[in-house]
Formats: C-alpha cells, sequence, structure tokens
C-alpha cells in the first residue's frame, strides 16, 4: 500500500488520515516517507496533528508518535481509543481478523478476576460469574464462559467469541451488547458456542 497516509491542511490542525486497511509496517514505511513534507510545513506552523482513519493499537500509536516527535516539535492527537471498552470506543469498524497477536492464559478465571488485551485471548479453563474477559481482538474460552466477555473492544465489529459453552447473561462486541432473555437462559437443549455480529446484532449459535 503506497500511500495509505495522507495529509490534510485545516485551520485549526493538520490531519493525518491512516487507511483502514494498512497494515503497522506499511504505515512505518509511509510515514517516514512523508516526514520531508510535514517538516515543510512546520517551518512557520505551530498547530497539532491530529491521527484519525484506521482504529490503531497502543504500540501503532507510540511508533507513529516517535516517528514525527523525533523530527517535530508538536502535539498529536488520536481518535483511536487508549483504552479497551465500551467507554472507549468512538467509532465502530469492520476490519477481517486473519492473524492475530494472541495471550494464552492458563487455567480457570475465578469471581472478581479480569484480563484485557489488545489482540485475541485464549482462556484455557472456565471464565466464572463475576470474571471480566476484554480483547481488543477476538475471545476464545476453551471451557465454559459464563463472566463478562467483550470482543472487538476498540470497536471491530468482526471481532468473535468463541467457547465450549456460553453461558452468560451479558455479552459484547465491538459497541453492541446483548442481554440475555430469561427463555434463552433457560434452554439446556441448545448449547450456545460462537457468538458474532450481524446486522447491528448478536447472534449466539
Amino acid at each position: 500500500m503506497n500511500n495509505c497516509v495522507s495529509i490534510v491542511l485545516g485551520k485549526e490542525e493538520i490531519t493525518l488520515k491512516i487507511n483502514e486497511k494498512a497494515k503497522e509496517e506499511e504505515i512505518e514505511k509511509c510515514l517516514e516517507e512523508k516526514i520531508p513534507e510535514l517538516k515543510k510545513l512546520y517551518q512557520d506552523e505551530k498547530t497539532p496533528i491530529f491521527v484519525t482513519g484506521k482504529v490503531l493499537k497502543t504500540k501503532e500509536m507510540e511508533m507513529v508518535q516517535s516517528i514525527i516527535q523525533k523530527e517535530i516539535e508538536v502535539s498529536i492527537e488520536f481518535d483511536s481509543p487508549k483504552v479497551l471498552g465500551l467507554h472507549g470506543i468512538k467509532k465502530a469498524f469492520v476490519e477481517e481478523i486473519e492473524s492475530s497477536e494472541t495471550k494464552f492464559h492458563r487455567g480457570s478465571l475465578r469471581s472478581g478476576k479480569k484480563i484485557e488485551f489488545e489482540g485475541s485471548l485464549v482462556i484455557m479453563g472456565d471464565v466464572n460469574r463475576g470474571a471480566e474477559i476484554i480483547a481488543g481482538e477476538n475471545i476464545v474460552v476453551l471451557g465454559t464462559l459464563r463472566g463478562m466477555a467483550h470482543a472487538g473492544a476498540k470497536g471491530n465489529k468482526k471481532a468473535f467469541v468463541a467457547a465450549n459453552e456460553i453461558d452468560v447473561a451479558q455479552i459484547r462486541i465491538a459497541n453492541v451488547i446483548k442481554e440475555m432473555e430469561r427463555s434463552e437462559e433457560e434452554e439446556p437443549q441448545t448449547t450456545k458456542t460462537y457468538a458474532y455480529v450481524k446486522e447491528n446484532e448478536i447472534v449466539l449459535e
């Protein structure tokens, strides 16, 4: 992707728009090529830079900030959330997760325990009621999921939740929440193992 970063000059800020399909190494290469152009703009200007487009992971935001601030003394703001969870999501998006940085947790999660990770999470055990797992990408539980799970917690509606059995009161993917109806909770004959977003609703299969 040759031109995955574009520069837009505004009255109060300079906007860097990053293509939503750009990979980390493409963003890095393209941004380094844009630095001379940015430096010319900052001979007189001291307006802040606003980075938008792709929802970036924390390490991608740090990389963008480092490349720019190494050459230009300027304040940089991102529209990507710096925290995981509903309150951090600024916009929902759809991005295929073909491969993912993954964190493995060995053992079950007891009530009161919480695990967060920007990539995908694999829990090798049960997630008990009162426990929380929050992932920027997918969630896979090799046991029974009874606690709160939030996949796509930076806004990605393509994320999914999979478990040996999903038995929850609520499940979240991106900014979509599904509260389980009492009738759904009382259907022991139909074990649910997979949750995903379809037409802005969470489907359990």
